[in-house]
């Protein structure tokens, strides 16, 4: 097997950073009060829900432009959608990359928006949508004149997305949908929202659940309020569906097929966070061990101490393993089919989010008092992180993924090297 990057996503990682330099780190300078210690605030519209300012996600629009502009945003769309094809191993390597250079523009964590774009639901567009839909909707999300929030998880249901409560009923040419969702990302700025409801089926059987493409202003769906979390701003809302009504090929997908739908862009996006948890990891362990060289206590460098060198040697030790671990789950799904190799995507979730998770715990450790701050960047990246041991399927779920595969309860049990 060959470890070696590509040549090609070698010179690709190059040519990134000199436009990150060239472009995006100038647009950076000129907005600070977002990624100093004032981000938070800066970002947050408290008086408004604790939505994002508008200015805010004036910047990230204009970075987005210039990137796609430079011809990096697309790189892992279709050619004939602007892109370059990219692969599921090179978005892997860039994420990395891109998350080990610390925070900024080029990737920021709270609006999961970077220089090369993660656009999993094109996954879904192409394999399931219409070529009405897709005409509607994809070159549109690019430009960000259509902007898709996603409703799956409800108020009672999260990892358990067969039991949704939502429901929609033909009637006649439309579906009449009635429900709740819960955590519906994006939904302060949506033009449209992907509604999963059931259509048919038994209860806790993945079969009978659809999606549907709702209009944010459709009559009958109201955003309650946002939720705030750990990390501001949130864009999760609280979102009732009373009678709301939309006619039958507003459906994504065939009926019944919602929850297969979901899983072609979920694999790919698990990959990516795992990917950028490596980095992100890289970082905080990097900026440790720089700082321990540098700090001096009772006359001598922090470095010089076990306490210091031995945890930070963990981290690095893990750091190395996952991160290989991520490339050749990343380069296998390039290969096969997704569901061939969930519990190896499984695995690289759960231990990169992890990683990332601890490295920042331990990054806030070794700075002392400074590390605690929000001058230094680590409790930033710790409150973006800790969300994805609970979102896009629990660490929990996904540990349940590798035992399915393990003991055989999926239909294909893990086959032990001779």
């Amino acid at each position: 097997m060959d470890f070696e990057i590509p040549s090609d996503i070698k010179q690709l990682l190059a040519d990134i950073d000199d436009f990150i330099e060239a472009e995006i780190k100038p647009l950076e300078r000129e907005n600070m009060q977002y990624f100093d210690h004032r981000r938070e605030y800066a970002r947050t519209d408290f008086e408004n829900g604790g939505v994002p300012r508008h200015e805010w996600e004036e910047v990230l629009r204009e970075m987005r432009r210039r990137a796609d502009a430079a011809g990096f945003l697309r790189y892992a769309v279709p050619k004939k959608y602007g892109g370059r094809d990219g692969t599921n191993l090179g978005m892997a390597i860039i994420r990395e990359h891109l998350a080990a250079k610390g925070l900024g523009l080029h990737n920021d964590l709270q609006n999961e928006s970077a220089v090369v774009g993660n656009f999993p639901t094109i996954q879904m567009w192409e394999r399931y949508g219409t070529e009405a839909q897709k005409k509607q909707f994809l070159e549109g999300m690019f430009t960000g004149e259509t902007r898709v929030a996603f409703g799956l998880t409800e108020p009672k249901h999260g990892s358990d997305a067969s039991w949704l409560e939502t429901k929609a009923i033909r009637d006649g040419d439309d579906y009449v949908i009635n429900g709740a969702k819960r955590f519906n990302s994006g939904m302060h700025a949506a033009t449209h929202d992907l509604v999963f409801a059931r259509t048919g089926g038994d209860e806790g059987k993945p079969k009978g659940i659809s999606c549907f493409i709702v209009p944010a202003d459709a009559p009958g769906l109201k955003v309650e309020f946002m939720w705030w979390t750990l990390n501001m701003p949130s864009d999760h809302a609280e979102v009732s569906l009373d009678n709301v009504r939309v006619p039958a090929d507003a459906m994504l997908g065939k009926e019944g097929d919602g929850l297969a739908l979901a899983n072609t862009f979920t694999h790919e996006n698990r990959i990516r966070q795992a990917a950028s948890g490596v980095g992100a990891a890289q970082y905080c362990i990097n900026e440790s061990v720089k700082y321990a060289k540098e700090r001096i206590t009772f006359g001598q460098p922090l470095a010089t101490r076990q306490a210091i060198q031995w945890p930070l040697a963990e981290l690095q030790t893990e750091c190395e393993m996952v991160r290989q671990l991520v490339r050749k789950t990343a380069h296998e799904l390039d290969q096969k089919h997704h569901m061939e190799i969930s519990d190896k995507v499984a695995m690289c979730n759960y231990r990169a989010n992890r990683l990332v998770c601890d490295a920042a715990d331990r990054a806030i450790q070794i700075h002392g008092g400074i590390g605690y701050t929000r001058h230094m960047p680590f409790e930033h990246i710790y409150r973006h992180h800790r969300r994805y041991r609970i979102t896009e399927g629990s660490e929990e779920i996904q540990i349940r993924r590798v035992a399915q595969v393990m003991f055989g309860f999926t239909g294909r049990a893990q086959q032990t090297p001779s």
